[in-house]
């Protein structure tokens, strides 16, 4: 039986290349059925757990995952997911939302860069740095010419992190605007779901094709070699998380790790 296609072949924004969003499915499950998804998922999982194991026992590398997508994509839904695979000790969450003042006052870079993560850890970014290629551009908060110049700037603060140790990881998770409408009205309509609605998504969804435009800009110019963006199609959740997990655990396994040696041990100590 020829081996299955890897989904980081099928799903990746390939570098130098324009991305076109609307040459990505978001109903995509690439031959997938949610049974046997889930089942490869849950193995996905298993493995995951022994390579996060070994990224903490080495404390030589680091991991970071970048999670973007527009409201209600489903970054809550991935992290979660990821969750069951990751132990706290080695793996935390950082969430950008709207700067502080104290944020205001230094580059846009300044706040990603104290929560990126150290050797051993994985760090999952709830949004990120893209942030001010995407919100800040959307809102004219920041003049084009300031927004513009960030793209290479991001890409240089990329190599910077990969060249000290950093492996990175991006997830587009992608999904339709009739999806965008179903998950809106799900919070607003199930009072288990209703804390998370905020009225100024709908706002937000007002500009839904300034974010496309914002969002292939981001993608096209800096998924790399080094640092790739993946598209995820979205409208699926058991599809995002067997794409997540499964990229997530092969990136991990392709870092080569192993089990730190114990040569310091004496060969005859007696454990009694």
């Amino acid at each position: 039986m020829p081996a299955r296609p890897r989904l980081r072949d099928l799903l990746l924004a390939q570098p130098g290349k324009r991305v076109r969003l609307d040459s990505f499915d978001p109903n995509a499950t690439h031959g997938y059925e949610q049974a046997r998804a889930k089942a490869i998922a849950a193995k996905d999982l298993d493995t995951l757990v022994t390579l996060q194991e070994m990224l903490y026992a080495e404390r030589k590398r680091r991991v970071l995952i970048v999670l973007q997508g527009i409201d209600t994509a489903g970054k809550d839904g991935a992290i979660k997911y990821l969750s069951g695979a990751l132990h706290p000790l080695g793996t935390r969450v950082a969430s950008f939302g709207v700067p502080t003042e104290p944020e205001l006052a230094h580059d846009y870079l300044w706040r990603v860069h104290a929560q990126v993560p150290g050797n051993g850890q994985i760090v999952i970014f709830n949004r990120s740095h893209y942030e001010s290629v995407l919100v800040e551009r959307v809102h004219e908060l920041v003049p084009k010419e300031r927004w513009s110049k960030r793209y290479d700037q991001i890409n240089e603060f990329e190599r910077l992190l990969i060249e000290e140790g950093t492996t990175i990881v991006k997830f587009f998770l992608h999904i339709d605007r009739d999806e965008q409408l179903q998950r809106l009205r799900s919070r607003y309509e199930d009072p288990t779901k209703r804390w998370k609605f905020n009225v100024g998504d709908l706002a937000e969804r007002k500009l839904w094709a300034s974010y496309a435009a914002a969002f292939e800009d981001a993608l096209s110019r800096c998924s790399t070699d080094a640092a790739p963006w993946y598209v995820i199609p979205s409208n699926h959740k058991w599809f995002r998380n067997l794409a997540v997990g499964e990229i997530v655990t092969d990136t991990l396994a392709n870092l080569g790790l192993a089990y730190p040696r114990r040569d310091d041990l004496p060969k005859d100590l007696v454990i009694s």
